[in-house]
């Protein structure tokens, strides 16, 4: 795996670029009469607040929920650790503890939310009627469904008492300034941990389809509910707005720049991509099998790029994880091809449900595998590209990035 050294860097560069402390100082909003409330949901919201404060001249207060092992020290706005991908009571109560700290306020005051990835199952408040164990089931179909993050979060903003913009609602009349790093493609704010203080567009009606569509199992409770639809997500917040202040596209950039120094022609196919990972993985080979070939669409050698999030549908008996997933998918295509070597792992240190970020293959990885007796395609049928890579040693483990702007997906042709 000679390049697994180069490919190490980039993923390096593609998380620095999204550093809360990194970016966050050049977005902050002017100074109220009032309160600073600081509220906050997702993976890199404490190191988001610990960057606030540090930036920030003057007093503030509030609370941010992150994921267990991210936390970081903050001086005045207190963190707490929660569940992900499924929530748990620590996250229930630190949702409600927030929907009360930002009641009450005035005109004068101002509710600086940050938001990032993950904060959907961080910030979980059931609607009324519903309880959080209905809520991890539904969570728990959802994930295992192979429905994209957009769906996903269609459904949780109408099955909750603080997403889709009701946090934001609920501040009012204070002004809301929303400093958000995204994790979703085509960086659609609202759907950033399912988008508490922005407006929402989706409807009930469209969770309703969503639930049909994967044939999901819920409870008369949460089928009620949706049918009913008797509190729609806001529409019109005119007290709030939203700031991108990362995004995976500059994180593509700058894993780019790092290629590009190494002496590869950085070819970017998008930073949105969709669909089953081990499907997205026969299209990338594809592409790097005709660069390798012909030198189309980009030179050699080359790094081609992308971002976005996949979905795995779990059929087998493995956990999933959906870079491993592309990643092994691309290894059985590829079947060994010479001069090529790649990677795939998410930016924020977890890929699926395992603590790994992802993992890399090279000419070698199936040979090394059939070697040890694994055979390569009835892994991927499997959905255990976590476990098939923790067998060759090829994972890539990094642990908290205290970051999220999605996946990083490399491959280099020599």
């Amino acid at each position: 795996m000679k390049h697994k050294k180069l490919l190490t860097k980039m993923f390096a560069a593609a998380v620095a670029a999204a550093q809360p402390s990194k970016v966050i100082a050049q977005h902050l909003p002017a100074k109220p009469k009032g309160r600073v409330i600081i509220v906050g949901a997702g993976k890199a919201s404490a190191a988001m607040a610990a960057a606030f404060e540090k930036a920030w001249r003057g007093k503030v207060e509030g609370l941010v929920v992150t994921r267990y092992g991210y936390s970081v020290p903050t001086k005045h706005i207190e963190v707490v650790e929660a569940a992900h991908p499924v929530p748990d009571v620590a996250g229930q109560t630190a949702a409600r503890r927030m929907l009360q700290l930002v009641q009450g306020l005035t005109k004068d005051d101002l509710v600086i939310a940050l938001i990032s990835g993950g904060g959907s199952s961080l910030l979980s408040l059931p609607a009324f009627g519903l309880t959080l164990e209905e809520k991890q089931k539904v969570n728990a179909a959802l994930l295992k469904s192979g429905a994209p993050i957009a769906e996903m979060n269609v459904v949780r903003k109408h099955l909750s008492a603080i997403k889709g913009g009701r946090l934001a609602q609920a501040a009012f009349p204070a002004r809301v300034v929303s400093l958000v790093i995204s994790d979703v493609p085509g960086d659609d704010i609202s759907a950033v941990a399912s988008g508490p203080t922005v407006v929402d567009p989706s409807t009930f009606a469209q969770a309703r389809a969503i639930v049909t569509k994967y044939g999901l199992d819920l409870s008369a409770a949460v089928q009620g509910h949706l049918a009913q639809a008797i509190d729609e997500t806001p529409k019109h917040l005119p007290n709030a707005k939203a700031i991108l202040i990362a995004s995976p596209q500059q994180s593509l950039l700058a894993a780019a720049e790092v290629a590009r120094k190494a002496g590869y022609h950085p070819l970017i196919l998008g930073d949105s991509l969709e669909g089953e990972a081990r499907d997205v993985a026969i299209v990338h080979a594809g592409i790097a099998l005709q660069v390798r070939r012909f030198g189309q669409p980009a030179r050699r050698p080359c790094a081609i790029l992308s971002g976005g999030e996949t979905t795995v549908t779990l059929r087998g008996q493995g956990i999933g994880g959906r870079n491993v997933e592309f990643l092994l998918s691309l290894a059985v295509k590829l079947q060994g091809m010479n001069d090529i070597s790649a990677m795939a792992a998410d930016t924020d240190g977890v890929d699926g449900g395992a603590e790994v970020a992802g993992a890399f293959i090279g000419p070698d990885t199936l040979s090394r595998a059939r070697a040890l007796g694994i055979d390569p395609v009835m892994e991927l049928a499997n959905n255990n590209g976590h476990g098939f890579f923790a067998k060759l040693g090829d994972q890539l483990i990094c642990g908290p990035t205290l970051t999220n702007v999605n996946d990083l997906r490399v491959i280099l042709i020599d």
